[in-house]
């Protein structure tokens, strides 16, 4: 019941959706004819074509075209290399399946078409590859326009693509910006920083770090990532200094991550490093060939900087200054060079003379010159590299004596110094004089040089040659026995480290002498050194090659066997060189002419002429020798026990001569008969032909001893030279040295007679002033004296005369002669009481007018006259009390007197 309305149904649906004969054919002709003729269109005029599909249909056409091409040669190519601006119209497509298309159809006519498809559309193609195909919306047209730049650069060379890449760095759109870093970040990844520069870009990366989109800034991190990955430390002193800190941060952050990936490896060839590998491996290097690309992937920075000229920007007062007397005069002046000279790479110039000065600043007495002077030679060693070695004679020496500073900052200072030093030269070139100090007296010096030693040998990437290895290990070795053990361990290390290049079996010989524990120590630093050079063995000698030396030899005729078939044939050949043979030799023949200037021989020409036939028929198996040779030769071969017969020793040295067939008995006589008369033939003929060999032998002999004493006098005379230069060499600095001490010792003494004249003006200056003082005390105390009563001349006689006035007024009447007692006592009293007062410390006029006017005064308003008659009593009393003050009073004044005449006395002296 239902099947037939849904067949029904179903018919009809056929009808409205499957188009009939009748409508196809009322189909205007002129659209039939065009969809028919797409594919007949030449593939450019289709490439141009308004129409997209037909387009698309055009780019997958030349593809496959391109890809079923014998050679780069073929005529498919021409078209597209006559109108490369096809590329570019395909590239840029507006229909985006178009568009992926073309930029597939592009890639498969570089990938086939060869460097000409390459250098004839670059130019026109890069910026729509960047703006089209890198920022696309598709993902596989976003991958193919990628893989056309990848091939941009393996075909020819990355430096013009690199250069159409950078302007776009600085693009208005921010998407085209992040996918242009995003290429180039896949360009290093793939290539490496080795084959593609990275300088351009790496000055560029501040400018994107700061910029506004976030993208940007993502995808320049990440560009960064992947040259720290290639570049590691180098790359910071291109562009590390323009980064905010917050970016160095993130950076840092970021590397942290990849310090511990492995060494990344090139992922892309070029076509020319494509050709030269495979050249290698056709040669069957190919391990050599992938060590040496592992080793050039390593760059510093050095190669990444430009090179800078520091000689016109040093300071015109230099030399002036480091000269000074100062040390603050030179280390500012070494500041100032430092400064100069602290660039990643250095144009080459003179630098002969600064390297003199800084040579000098080596032996300064203060360490903070040394540390700055060891520093400049440091940056300049590693800005010159290939520049240096001409300068190394001149510091190096300089630097290794200053290595008896204990102080470890001028120690390291030293030590860097001398790394430079060597990475700008050579293990060879700075090998002299490094064992020459290994020998140096002082252990600070030594320990040092030991240090530096084991530094080169790990640092080398060049196999030190066989001497070089001896002296290295014979000086290593001695040291093995020092006082020091610091010194015996890094001599143990030396010869580990040695070991480690050369390997154990190359250094067996050199540790045969060596107890057990001393070999167990030298064996665990041989495990643990870490090197770069390392010897290779050269594989032996092809064996094909060994065949060949071997018949040459035997040609030679230097052994001959007068019993065997096959050398006999052999031995004669160079004797055809002096003597040919005749064309046709005849065995019997009686007219042979002797060889080499024999003297012929009467009945023993026959063995000599079967000798020639022999030579000029057999082969080198001497199989042919009985078709053509006479009857009687087979029968002459001699069994087994003759060859024992002719085996003494002296048959090898008569083998130029070609004479060892001689000795076969040619005719029928018995054997022990034909067996004795060739072998005295033979030793005739023997004999007369080496003489002339035997006189050239002596001769060649003579000239080599002759030769060789000429080179051992030569080498003792070189070796006497080189200890010459030594020992002038150590004079010249041992003399250096002691003028600069000298120089520093008369200029302390100026400094001290400078000290002591300014010592003595000042002292004569403070005599100058005592003097005055004394004679201003003086004056003042004469002074002081004339201003009262003048002393007695006498002051004894004085002194007992008053007493003897005292002693009278007491027993006279009481009033005149006690008040004259008391007056004069009064008057001594005031004048040595007054000196006293003046010695300590001096009285003003006030204190003297004081001490007169009281008794004045008391002896007139007083009840009781001093001077009077009423009070008897009191007057002497009182007058005698005044004569034995008075008496004290001038004996202090001259106890004073006396001390003051001291003090000047000693103040004189």
């Amino acid at each position: 019941m239902l099947s037939t309305p849904i067949r029904k149904l179903t018919r009809r649906l056929s009808e409205i959706f499957t188009p009939s004969k009748t409508k196809a054919h009322q189909l205007p002709p002129k659209m039939a004819d065009q969809e028919e003729d797409f594919s007949s269109l030449p593939l450019p005029d289709r490439f141009s074509h308004k129409v997209w599909k037909v387009r698309k249909q055009a780019y997958e056409d030349a593809a496959k075209q391109f890809e079923v091409t014998p050679d780069e040669s073929d005529p498919a190519f021409t078209p597209f290399l006559q109108d490369p601006n096809l590329w570019k119209s395909a590239v840029a497509d507006s229909n985006v399946a178009a568009q992926q298309e073309g930029i597939t159809a592009l890639c498969s006519f570089l990938k086939y078409g060869g460097r000409q498809a390459c250098t004839r559309t670059r130019n026109l193609t890069i910026s729509p590859i960047v703006e089209k195909g890198l920022s696309s919306t598709r993902a596989a047209a976003k991958s193919k326009a990628l893989e056309a730049l990848l091939l941009y650069i393996e075909l020819d060379v990355p430096g013009p693509i690199i250069e159409d890449l950078i302007p776009f760095l600085s693009h208005k759109q921010p998407k085209i910006i992040a996918a242009a870093l995003s290429a180039l970040t896949s360009i290093y990844n793939a290539y490496g920083c080795k084959t593609v520069d990275p300088k351009p870009v790496l000055k560029l990366l501040p400018k994107v770090f700061g910029h506004a989109d976030k993208n940007v800034r993502a995808e320049s991190q990440g560009l960064a990532v992947e040259f720290y990955r290639w570049l590691r430390e180098a790359m910071k002193p291109m562009f590390w200094g323009e980064l905010k800190p917050v970016q160095q941060q993130d950076l840092e952050s970021l590397f942290e991550k990849t310090k511990q990936e492995p060494a990344p490896k090139q992922e892309r060839y070029l076509r020319s490093q494509q050709a030269a590998m495979a050249a290698t491996a056709a040669a069957g290097e190919e391990e050599a060939g992938v060590e040496v690309e592992e080793e050039v992937v390593e760059i510093d920075a050095f190669d990444l900087a430009e090179p800078v000229d520091v000689s016109s920007k040093v300071p015109k007062d230099f030399h002036e200054n480091v000269s000074s007397t100062k040390w603050k005069d030179r280390k500012d002046a070494l500041d100032a060079l430092y400064a100069v000279l602290n660039v990643p790479r250095i144009k080459d110039a003179d630098f002969g003379e600064i390297i003199r000065s800084l040579a000098k600043c080596m032996k300064d007495a203060n360490i903070a010159v040394v540390t700055v002077a060891a520093n400049c030679v440091d940056v300049l060693a590693k800005g010159l590299r290939k520049g240096f070695p001409r300068y190394r004679s001149v510091i190096m020496t300089p630097i290794m004596d200053r290595l008896k500073e204990k102080k470890q900052s001028v120690a390291d200072a030293l030590g860097q110094a001398l790394d430079s030093v060597f990475t700008a030269t050579s293990l060879t070139d700075c090998l002299e004089e490094t064992l020459e100090y290994l020998k140096h007296k002082n252990p600070q010096v030594k320990l040092e040089t030991l240090r530096f030693l084991i530094r080169c040998l790990r640092a080398t990437r060049e196999v030190p040659h066989k001497p070089e290895v001896k002296s290295i290990a014979d000086a290593a070795t001695k040291q093995l026995t020092d006082s020091s053990e610091v010194v015996r361990s890094g001599a143990a290390e030396i010869l580990g480290t040695l070991m480690k290049i050369m390997g154990e079996r190359a250094m067996n010989p050199y540790l045969d002498g060596l107890d057990e524990i001393r070999k167990t120590r030298i064996k665990e630093y041989f495990e643990t050194a870490e090197v770069k050079a390392k010897d290779k063995p050269k594989p032996p000698p092809a064996p094909v090659a060994a065949h060949k030396a071997a018949p040459g030899r035997k040609v030679m005729g230097k052994r001959p066997a007068p019993g065997q078939k096959k050398p006999a044939p052999r031995a004669p050949t160079p004797v055809e060189e002096p003597a040919p043979a005749p064309p046709q030799p005849k065995p019997t023949g009686k007219n042979a002419p002797p060889r080499l200037g024999a003297q012929p021989k009467s009945g023993l020409a026959q063995p000599g002429a079967g000798l020639k036939l022999q030579k000029r028929l057999t082969g080198p198996g001497g199989a042919a020798a009985p078709n053509v040779s006479s009857p009687r030769r087979p029968v002459s071969h001699p069994p087994p026990p003759q060859e024992e017969e002719v085996a003494p020793p002296p048959a090898p040295k008569f083998g130029l001569t070609g004479r060892g067939l001689a000795g076969r008995p040619l005719g029928k006589p018995p054997p022990a008969v034909s067996a004795v008369e060739p072998v005295s033939n033979s030793s005739v003929i023997a004999a007369g032909m080496s003489a002339i060999e035997r006189a050239e032998l002596e001769e060649l002999r003579a000239e080599k001893e002759r030769l060789q004493r000429t080179n051992e006098d030569l080498r003792a005379e070189r070796s006497k030279l080189n200890s010459q230069i030594h020992e002038l060499q150590n004079q010249n600095a041992q003399l250096i040295e002691d003028h600069t001490r000298d120089v520093l010792s008369i200029k302390a003494k100026e400094t001290q007679l400078v000290r002591a004249r300014s010592d003595h003006e000042a002292a004569e200056q403070m005599v100058h002033k005592q003097q005055r003082e004394m004679e201003r005390l003086k004056r003042e105390l004469s002074r002081a004296v004339r201003a009262t009563s003048p002393a007695p001349a006498d002051v004894s006689e004085q002194i007992y005369r008053d007493a003897g006035m005292n002693g009278a007024g007491r027993y006279d009447s009481a009033g005149y002669t006690g008040g004259y007692g008391r007056q004069g006592t009064k008057r001594l009293s005031f004048a040595s009481s007054m000196s006293e007062e003046k010695e300590n410390g001096g009285l003003d006029a006030a204190t003297y007018r004081g001490k007169l006017s009281p008794p004045l005064s008391a002896g007139l308003s007083s009840g009781t006259a001093t001077g009077g008659r009423g009070s008897p009593t009191p007057a002497r009393d009182g007058g005698g009390g005044a004569a034995g003050d008075g008496i004290e009073s001038w004996k202090r004044a001259a106890e004073v007197t006396s001390q003051l005449k001291a003090r000047i006395e000693q103040m004189k002296v």
